[in-house]
C-alpha cells in the first residue's frame, strides 16, 4: 500500500510538507470531486475500513496494516460504519477530523523519525499549518471566516448577476482599478480578498492565471481543471453544479 509509506522516507521538513500536501491532495478529492465513488466504497456492511492518502495525491479505502506496529500512524478504523447512521454532511465532516489528525501524525512522525530539531518542527509547522485544514476545505468554514469573499467580490456582490458576466470575469485575472492619474489604488486590498478564497476541490489559493467557476447552489468557487470545466464550456452552462451537488440530487 503507498499510503503506508514504505518505500518513502522523506528526510527534510520541506519533504515532509510535500509528502503531507500530496497525502492532503488525494483525501481532499475523496471528499469532494470523487465523493460519489469515496461514499460507495464505504459499505458498513464491509469490515473496517480506513481512507488513506497518498503523496502522489490519489487516494484509497482499505483496510488497515496487518503488521504491529505498522509503518506509519494508521487513519482512523471503521469510518464506513457510521456512513448510514448519520447526515451525509456530518458524516464527511467526521471523516475530514479524522484525515487531519491522520495527517498531521504522519508528518511530526517522520520529524520524530529523522530528529527534526525545533527550528525544523517549527518550519514544518508553518508550512502545514499555511494550508487549510480538510474539514476547512470540506464544510467551507474558511469561506465563512473571509466574510464569503468571491475571487470578483470587489466588483460583483450581487449574486443575481448574470451567469455570463459571471463566467466571464471568472474566466481572466480580476481587473485593477486605476485612477486618473493612473495609480493602482485597490492592488494591496484586492490580492488580500482574492488570496482568500480556496478551491472547494483541492482547497488551494485563489490564482489570477487560473479559470474558477462558481456552483449556483452550494456557492463555493473551483479551479476548471479540479472540475474538468474549461472557459469554452461554461460559456455554455446555465447553472453550474458542482460534483458533490450533482450527486446529492442524483441520490434524492
Amino acid at each position: 500500500m503507498e499510503g503506508g509509506g514504505a518505500a518513502y522516507n522523506p528526510r527534510t521538513p520541506e519533504e515532509v510538507f510535500r509528502d503531507f500536501r500530496g497525502r492532503r491532495a488525494g483525501i481532499v478529492k475523496a471528499l469532494t470531486t470523487d465523493m460519489e465513488k469515496f461514499y460507495e466504497l464505504c459499505d458498513p456492511e464491509k469490515e473496517n475500513l480506513c481512507l488513506y492518502g497518498n503523496p502522489n495525491e490519489t487516494w484509497e479505502v482499505a483496510l488497515p496494516a496487518e503488521e504491529v506496529p505498522p509503518e506509519l500512524p494508521e487513519p482512523a478504523l471503521g469510518i464506513n460504519f457510521a456512513r448510514d447512521g448519520m447526515d451525509e454532511k456530518d458524516w464527511l465532516s467526521l471523516v475530514a477530523v479524522h484525515s487531519d489528525s491522520w495527517l498531521l501524525a504522519v508528518a511530526f512522525y517522520f520529524g520524530a523519525r529523522f530528529g527534526f530539531d525545533k527550528e525544523s518542527r517549527k518550519r514544518l509547522f508553518t508550512m502545514i499549518n499555511n494550508l487549510p485544514t480538510i474539514y476547512e476545505v470540506v464544510t467551507g468554514t474558511v469561506k465563512k471566516q473571509s466574510k464569503e469573499k468571491t475571487p470578483n467580490s470587489s466588483s460583483k456582490s450581487n449574486k443575481s448577476s448574470s451567469k455570463s458576466q459571471l463566467q466571464t470575469e471568472v474566466s481572466r485575472a480580476p481587473q485593477k482599478d486605476f485612477d486618473e492619474s493612473g495609480e493602482d489604488d485597490d492592488e494591496e486590498e484586492d490580492e488580500d480578498e482574492h488570496g482568500n478564497t480556496l478551491c472547494g476541490a483541492c482547497g488551494d489559493n485563489y490564482a489570477s492565471d487560473e479559470f474558477w467557476i462558481c456552483c449556483d447552489v452550494c456557492e463555493r468557487w473551483f479551479h476548471g481543471k479540479c472540475v474538468k470545466i474549461t472557459p469554452a464550456r461554461a460559456e455554455h452552462i446555465k447553472q453550474y453544479k458542482c460534483p458533490a451537488c450533482s450527486n446529492k440530487r442524483a441520490r434524492a
